[in-house]
């Protein structure tokens, strides 16, 4: 037996910020959906997809889901300029990580307080000035054993 993930869904309050949201940072292109008992979207990653659904319910604070960018300089960029990234010191989990495997994981919120994570391969190919941005997690708990040896599966 095998399995992949085929979507994630996640609410939004208003459907055309957020639609707009993944749009325009991320690139998601709006597919056509159902209609459901509760208005949403369905945005396109390729061959992954997100569904937005509108409810009036909080979003998860620490659920979250990843996204692998092609453009992760741009990504970030328009990022920081929107006021999505912070740092790890305001205890708000959002900011710039390496992982043991030289990978980045960069932690902002959408417009309904959803936890994104966008991933980027190789710490390496980023420009200095986002390097120096990175918190290498092993400086906030140390890496040892298997996890000194951890990879995230990101697919270029």
């Amino acid at each position: 037996m095998s399995a992949r993930v085929n979507h994630v869904s996640v609410v939004a309050s208003d459907l055309e910020e957020s639609t707009q949201f993944y749009i325009e940072l991320f690139g998601a292109e709006e597919i056509a959906a159902p209609n459901f008992e509760v208005p949403v979207r369905w945005l396109s990653f390729g061959d992954q997809q997100l569904h937005l659904f509108q409810r009036d319910v909080e979003s998860p604070q620490y659920h979250h889901f990843g996204l692998t960018v092609d453009n992760f300089e741009e990504v970030y960029r328009d990022a920081v300029d929107r006021g999505l990234v912070g740092d790890f010191a305001d205890d708000s989990l959002l900011g710039l990580y390496e992982l043991p495997d030289g990978a980045v994981q960069l932690y902002l919120r959408d417009p309904d307080d959803n936890l994104v994570e966008v991933n980027h391969p190789d710490i390496e190919t980023l420009p200095t000035d986002i390097q120096e941005q990175v918190t290498d997690r092993d400086n906030l708990i140390p890496q040892t054993g298997a996890a000194a040896s951890a990879t995230l599966a990101i697919d270029e």
